[in-house]
């Protein structure tokens, strides 16, 4: 039986974003919160503390699922690549890379509008990513999403650091979104512990900061790639992979470091 019902899935092609409600076991909270204190101990080659250094309180690292167990763990046994599949209708889900990004209460930093797979070489519609706070969010802390936006086409990629647009994309820059933000269709979500984001890598989102002076916003996000997708050589700048690999274009994803989890591994 499939984990995510055809509702779901329907409202995820049409809107380019669903919350399913209650789907990850507490105890796999339990154990992202210990990972992340972990992660945070010992950053990573690219960790980085996003806007004022000194201020901002907006942590995030990639990969943190090939250093720490508590994450790693969760990319192979929790119900996350199962999950992705159903919802991208594809006969299997391959990581393409995980990432942590922590905001801490009262924390000003904003997420900028962006689609995510624009950073990515990667092509195919069946991309996606699953998003999972360990704490309690409130809407108003809540990413945000234009629903339908994942059909608008590619647009260029910016820096969260400084959001400043990457360069050579020869990709169009998006709209600006907060100038006339009543002609979108924004969604937020009141979220509760065991609750995820699913979310097509091409609609567009951003997220405020942290408004709660109580919970800091843990958010984990693995992202996974079905049955269509491929390495994609890109022009420019490109982010992830974060590291040297001898894919060429239309290459699928496969090796050690994108392991097929579901059905089961697959690293031919």
């Amino acid at each position: 039986m499939a984990l995510v019902p055809e509702s779901e899935i329907v409202a995820y092609e049409n809107d380019g974003v669903i919350c399913l409600r209650r789907v990850i076991d507490l105890q796999w909270l339990d154990a992202l919160r210990i990972a992340t204190d972990e992660a945070m101990a010992a950053p990573g080659p690219h960790a980085e503390v996003y806007g004022d250094k000194e201020k901002s309180g907006f942590f995030g690292d990639l990969d943190v699922w090939t250093r720490t167990s508590g994450f790693q763990s969760f990319v192979l046994d929790s119900p996350a690549a199962e999950i992705a599949a159903d919802v991208m209708r594809s006969s299997k889900a391959t990581l393409l890379y995980d990432q942590l990004l922590v905001k801490e209460q009262g924390s000003p930093e904003k997420t900028p509008w962006h689609q995510d797979q624009p950073y990515w070489a990667v092509s195919g519609g069946q991309v996606c990513s699953i998003w999972v706070p360990m704490d309690p969010v409130n809407e108003v802390s809540s990413p945000e999403y234009i629903r339908g936006s994942h059909s608008w086409g590619e647009f260029n990629p910016q820096h969260f650091d400084d959001h400043s647009p990457y360069e050579g994309t020869g990709l169009p820059a998006l709209p600006d979104i907060d100038a006339a933000r009543e002609a979108y269709d924004i969604t937020q979500f009141d979220m509760a512990l065991g609750d995820c984001l699913i979310f097509q890598a091409m609609i567009v989102h951003g997220a405020p900061g942290n408004a709660s002076l109580t919970h800091r916003r843990r958010g984990y996000a693995t992202r996974w790639l079905g049955d269509d997708a491929r390495y994609c050589e890109r022009s420019g700048e490109v982010a992830i992979p974060s590291f040297p690999t001898d894919f060429k274009d239309g290459d699928e994803y496969s090796g050690e470091m994108f392991p097929t989890v579901y059905p089961g591994s697959s690293n031919e």
